[in-house]
């Protein structure tokens, strides 16, 4: 059975100083979970969130309906000239992330400081 996917934003300083918006996810990631992924996505403000990371360390299971919101969020925020990482995924949704082409628009870091360090 899935479980409801949870969504919250936080805010961080990259190491150089620079806002970084943090998308935080939880449970599953699914066809089920539009408003969690790209409602909370949409809910930004663009003019002022340029730096975003993902992180996906509290997601149990993500569908190709999930990989597909995610990948919509990516297209998205590159139309906004947003830099995005997303880290935390297990090592067999990196290489499913990689498969697909998510890495064309998303850098993939183990932990936050990794991608933290990154930006």
């Amino acid at each position: 059975m899935q479980s409801e996917t949870k969504s919250r934003v936080d805010q961080l300083n990259s190491p150089a100083g620079h806002p970084v918006t943090v998308l935080r996810f939880e449970g599953d990631i699914a066809s089920t979970s539009k408003d969690a992924v790209l409602g909370t996505y949409h809910a930004l403000p663009k003019e002022t969130v340029r730096l975003v990371l993902l992180d996906f360390s509290k997601v149990d299971y993500i569908n190709s309906s999930g990989i597909a919101l995610v990948i919509q969020m990516l297209i998205e925020a590159s139309n906004s000239d947003q830099k995005v990482y997303a880290f935390g995924l297990s090592a067999h949704f990196t290489k499913v992330f990689t498969m697909v082409g998510i890495t064309k628009y998303a850098g993939l870091f183990p932990t936050q400081t990794e991608a933290l360090a990154a930006l």
